[in-house]
């Protein structure tokens, strides 16, 4: 089964770059099977990593970044694939 991890930050207006440095700077204890980094509007940054795992499996994610870096608690959520098509 494959799982992926979404972790998304909003940065303090104007940091968005310094956020997304953090995020890519970020290494994780283990290797996923993928890690994509995105960015959008609102300095937000998006990291999606994919790991061949059970939906309940323990996995490494990124931390929380300092307080001083984002307006708000990071968002994460946890998809299983069900196929494509």
């Amino acid at each position: 089964m494959t799982v992926a991890l979404m972790w998304e930050a909003r940065a303090v207006p104007g940091r968005g770059e310094d956020l997304l440095a953090w995020a890519r700077a970020q290494e994780l204890p283990a290797q996923p099977l993928r890690r994509e980094t995105l960015r959008a509007p609102q300095d937000r940054v998006l990291v999606i990593t994919w790991w061949d795992a059970p939906y309940g499996a323990e996995l490494p994610e990124l931390p929380e970044p300092d307080g001083e870096l984002v307006t708000r608690a990071v968002h994460r959520w946890r998809f299983e694939s069900v196929g494509s098509g």
